[in-house]
């Protein structure tokens, strides 16, 4: 009985534990849950932290060369050695000499330390190390500058789906007006006051909403699938999100405000500075070619054919060695590694002075586009209002026998392009914003926005 009841309890508890996670499937996803998603999964996101973590070990790799290199060395050896018999000479040798010479096999035992200590290098590791930490720098930028992408990536998907949501949502409610109407038709030309070819148009009117309504709904999958692939989930997974296409103004500030403040947070300028410096450390270090290095070797260590001797000082062994290096001809190499790095800090420069003019003009032009599109937003409201009460009216005109079948289908479809029109351009002004903020290196979502 007792066993009975605690599979009663798994399997109540097991049923609370499926509803709890159907709960969950179902809840709508923010847009800033679906920006963390991506940061946490995407592989672009990941492979750039991965090469910034792989200059961080290179950074320890370099810097290492500065310190001293202590090896612990050990080594046993036996062995027999007949060559004094092989002697050219060893015929010579007395007999009693010879017979006492037979060689015998004998141990060897070397056990010690090796040290290795750069002492001057002419700058070479100091450079090498700061070079390294500005290549990490840049790859800190650059990993700034795929998250910024990817959350506008993001921002963007879900406003593709707002948008695509919107147009399907006008399709319907066009579709349930024509049916409506053709209702109406049919009411008419039952009471004698229509004409079968009224009824006849608003059939077909219907009948054209059909692939309208099908090329709707596929464009909002294929939106639903871009968020599904930007957060690394199925492509067919059915996701909600929170929320919906809406107007947010946002005050920007000044143009040459916003340009400026670009110019100073842009990672991707940032990056393209730290391009810069690596090219003049580029310089320094091959600068740095054939002059003087120092060197030490040091080991110290025990060498003894019995065990028992080891850690002896009767049979240790030391030696300290001082090396210089100067090198007085190359063939030209110096030469050919300055002009390359010149090249490479002048080719940075201009591509650094290029990306700065790219950049103020995407600014302006997601700048204008704001602008552009609040205009057209307020502009398409209107048309919407004017659309609205001219179908109203087709409408009625209709039912007394003022207006044709045409002309309620005109002032439908006229409705359908206001409505598109107003849903267009707020979905074309958040894109303008989030592009601004983009461009500017603020941050792309809503509610990390501080002015």
């Amino acid at each position: 009985m007792k066993t009975i009841r605690i599979l009663i309890c798994v399997l109540l508890g097991a049923g609370c534990l499926a509803e709890g996670l159907a709960q969950d499937a179902q809840t709508a996803l923010t847009v800033e849950a679906a920006v963390a998603l991506a940061l946490a999964r995407n592989p672009e996101i990941l492979v750039a932290l991965a090469q910034r973590d792989e200059l961080v070990g290179r950074i320890k790799e370099i810097r290492s060369e500065a310190f001293p290199q202590v090896t612990f060395e050990g080594s046993g050896l036996r062995m027999r050695d007949p060559s004094i018999l092989n002697s050219s000479s060893f015929d010579n040798v007395p007999q009693e000499f010879r017979d006492a010479l037979v060689p015998v096999a004998s141990n060897m035992f070397d056990l010690g330390l090796t040290v290795k200590q750069p002492l001057w290098t002419a700058g070479k590791i100091r450079t090498a190390v700061k070079l390294a930490e500005e290549s990490l720098a840049e790859r800190n930028a650059v990993s700034e500058s795929v998250r910024q992408q990817l959350a506008f990536r993001v921002l963007q998907a879900f406003n593709e789906l707002f948008l695509m949501e919107a147009n399907r949502d006008v399709v319907r409610e066009t579709r349930q007006q024509r049916l409506e109407h053709l209702q109406q038709a049919q009411g008419l030309f039952d009471s004698g006051v229509a004409t079968e070819i009224d009824v006849l148009r608003s059939k077909v009117n219907v009948a054209n909403m059909e692939p309208d309504l099908i090329r709707a709904e596929n464009r909002v999958r294929l939106a639903r699938a871009e968020i599904n692939k930007l957060i690394m989930e199925d492509l067919e997974a059915p996701t909600k999100i929170a929320g919906g296409l809406e107007y947010k103004p946002w005050d920007a500030g000044i143009l040459g405000d916003v340009q400026k403040q670009a110019l100073e947070l842009r990672p991707e300028l940032q990056a393209a500075r730290r391009q810069v410096q690596q090219a003049r450390l580029t310089l320094a270090l091959a600068n740095a070619q054939n002059k003087l290095t120092v060197d030490m070797d040091g080991h110290y260590g025990y060498s003894v054919r019995e065990i028992q001797n080891m850690f002896d000082n009767d049979y240790s062994r030391w030696n300290i060695t001082v090396n210089f290096k100067l090198p007085v001809y190359d063939g030209g190499r110096k030469a050919g590694l300055m002009i390359q790095a010149q090249a490479r800090l002048r080719a940075a420069e201009q591509s650094l002075a290029q990306l700065e003019n790219d950049c103020r003009l995407e600014v302006k032009r997601a700048y204008d586009d704001m602008e552009t599109f609040s205009k057209a937003i307020s502009a398409a409201r209107l048309s919407v209002q004017q659309a609205e009460k001219v179908r109203t009216l087709m409408q009625a005109n209709y039912k007394y026998g003022a207006a044709t079948t045409l002309d309620v289908t005109d002032s439908q479809t006229a409705l359908v392009e206001a409505r598109n029109s107003e849903i267009a351009a707020t979905y074309q002004y958040e894109m303008a914003k989030a592009r601004l903020r983009l461009a500017s290196g603020s941050p792309i979502l809503d509610r990390e926005v501080i002015r």
